[in-house]
């Protein structure tokens, strides 16, 4: 039986892919913060007759030990890894500090997600047709801070959003050329009408509040992105908004690919 791991699925596209992917029969292991909201999940999973399949995991994945607690379940629990959503965000308009001393938007939408492609990457070798879904920048984001990636200089808001997406696209691009086999999709839904997760200043909540109600729906962000899914090209995909766009660019450039993975293994290291 094929398995999907998503992180950021109770709400919003990961939610939507969540149920997708237990429709078609695979289990489902959504990792997430709010124990009433996975409790949701697998409430919805039992209404279908899906309930046996369907997992939830609470975990903090802004913390690196919860990253390495998460690895630890997933490879006693599953032999193997067939889909791997990195979806898990939460905004804060106001610089801030995890417990590991992490800015908190570059532990959870980053550092998270290089943690867990690495670390999932023996049970996505053991699938058939594995795939990582990575919501990143596709390419639009950036550019990177070099000199201080955890933004303790001139926080920017928002801002902190996209420059995580463009190291998602890095980590992306260093992965698919290290192993091919293992296709990346980096995916930029553009605005959809998700939850947006976070703490926001009140000029940018009511943006929020836009988006929510304007966006497209989070059904056509779904469909626009699992044709990529379900049959991944090698290597590395870049999709925005379901169109599929280069690679060839300074975004995914392997140099910076590489630098930025020594970076963070050199963080990880100290940690």
């Amino acid at each position: 039986m094929a398995t999907a791991v998503i992180t950021g699925g109770t709400d919003g596209i990961g939610r939507a892919l969540a149920t997708t992917y237990l429709r078609r029969g695979h289990q489902v292991l959504v990792v997430g913060t709010d124990p009433a909201k996975g409790a949701a999940f697998r409430a919805e999973a039992d209404r279908a007759g899906a309930g046996e399949r369907a997992r939830f995991l609470t975990a903090d994945l802004g913390l690196v030990a919860e990253n390495r607690r998460l690895i630890d379940h997933v490879t006693t629990h599953y032999p193997a890894v067939d889909v791997l959503v990195l979806g898990a965000r939460y905004h804060r308009s106001t610089r801030t500090e995890t417990a590991d001393g992490l800015e908190s938007n570059f532990a959870l939408y980053y550092l998270s997600r290089h943690l867990l492609s690495h670390g999932l990457l023996p049970l996505l070798r053991r699938a058939a047709n594995p795939v990582v879904l990575n919501f990143g920048g596709a390419g639009q984001t950036g550019p990177v801070r070099w000199n201080d990636l955890q933004l303790r200089h001139d926080y920017p808001g928002t801002g902190a959003l996209g420059h995580g997406g463009a190291l998602c696209d890095l980590l992306a691009a260093h992965l698919a050329h290290l192993h091919p086999d293992v296709p990346q999709v980096v995916n930029h839904p553009g605005p959809t009408a998700t939850s947006f997760a976070g703490e926001y200043d009140p000029a940018t909540a009511a943006h929020v509040r836009r988006l929510r109600t304007h966006g497209r729906p989070v059904a056509e962000a779904v469909a626009q992105i699992l044709p990529h899914l379900d049959n991944p090209a090698p290597g590395l995909t870049a999709v925005l908004e379901g169109r599929r766009v280069r690679t060839d660019t300074p975004a995914f450039d392997p140099a910076a690919a590489l630098r930025l993975h020594t970076a963070t293994e050199r963080l990880l290291a100290a940690l």
